[in-house]
């Protein structure tokens, strides 16, 4: 796999996962060339807080306590007679300040903090310092206290992306112990990729097939009476519909595609059980026809998944996605499998 064109791949597949990503002030990233993901990834952030800042950054209330010399919010009796503050005319006061000292801010400010400590191109490394004066009541954060869970409303939607940069920046460097200075990983790692991926895919169908049916279920078991709590939840990745046909699509980031047994390569028995079970509940309950699919990322093994059976009546594959080429390459595969799923069909 060619690491440039993977690198701007990861762009492509953000774009998808983030449709802000389309619009024409980010676009001309795509042609250009970086050597690893976090500064594709730290590009992508000065552009986007680029645009936050014209558009305003987000602000929220926060109590604050200080000493002034008004009345404004709430008296601290004790605190003022503690402190002496009288004597000064003063009073030690509680309320809430519409503040751009905000989560996400800090969030944000901590991200482009670290990569100032990494070795990212002097361009990146000038604009950050450019967009930090915009953060100047802003606090930083603990990396490893970070909440990343985050709700996103109407007012702070456009923050959602950014975050989520943050995120993918964070999660990708590694602390180098000798001098405080971050290392960038060359790849980001499996669990980010996966999220990365998975978030894709979904995307992609959804944009591309719009007649399609896309979502991604949580699933019942098919049994007697109610499930109790000791039944593990069986939350589908992908499941694709039309016209009276249901498929299932896990999508699976590892570094190995294939398991070992005794040298032997063989599908990760825990994924083909996974996607069996998936199959046969959902087919349950469900008139039509359900297939599924594991959607691996290929790997650069001599053996990767490329397999399909009829287990139980149901048809069940596994298959290797190439990230390592060309995007419309990647169309090409990815139109395949509506196209063999769904043969009334054709791009």
């Amino acid at each position: 796999m060619k690491d440039s064109i993977f690198i701007q791949n990861i762009y492509y597949m953000l774009s998808y996962a983030y449709k802000v990503l389309r619009e024409d002030g980010y676009r001309k990233l795509c042609f250009e060339e970086f050597e690893n993901a976090v500064d594709l990834l730290s590009a992508i952030l000065v552009k986007a807080v680029s645009v936050q800042i014209k558009r305003g950054l987000h602000r929220e209330y926060l109590e604050k306590t200080e000493k002034i010399g008004c009345v404004h919010g709430k008296i601290d009796i004790n605190e003022s007679i503690k402190t002496m503050s009288l004597m000064k005319k003063q009073l030690v006061c509680t309320f809430d300040d519409f503040s751009i000292n905000s989560y996400m801010n800090r969030i944000i400010k901590t991200t482009m903090l670290i990569l100032l400590k990494s070795d990212i191109k002097k361009s990146v490394r000038k604009d950050i310092k450019n967009l930090l004066l915009y953060f100047k009541g802003v606090d930083t954060l603990e990396i490893g206290d970070i909440n990343w869970k985050m709700r996103y409303d109407r007012n702070n939607k456009s923050y959602e992306m950014i975050i989520n940069i943050c995120y993918l920046i964070i999660k990708g460097l590694v602390q180098n112990e000798k001098d405080g200075n971050m290392k960038i990983m060359h790849f980001l790692d499996e669990q980010r990729m996966c999220r990365l991926y998975e978030k894709f895919l979904f995307e992609y169908f959804r944009k591309e097939y719009p007649e399609i049916r896309v979502s991604s279920p949580y699933i019942n078991w098919d049994i007697i009476g109610e499930a109790d709590s000791m039944l593990p939840i069986m939350h589908a990745d992908i499941v694709l519909e039309y016209e009276g046909k249901k498929l299932i699509i896990d999508a699976k980031y590892y570094k190995n595609s294939v398991q070992r047994w005794f040298d032997k390569p063989t599908i990760h028995s825990s994924n083909l059980y996974q996607i069996y079970a998936y199959v046969k509940n959902m087919a349950s309950r469900y008139d039509g026809e359900v297939s599924g699919l594991l959607l691996y990322a290929m790997t650069n093994e001599k053996v990767v998944p490329d397999n399909e059976y009829v287990m139980g009546g149901n048809r069940i594959g596994a298959k290797s996605l190439d990230l390592g080429v060309r995007f419309e390459e990647i169309e090409i595969q990815l139109n395949d499998i509506v196209r063999n799923n769904f043969n009334q069909m054709c791009k």
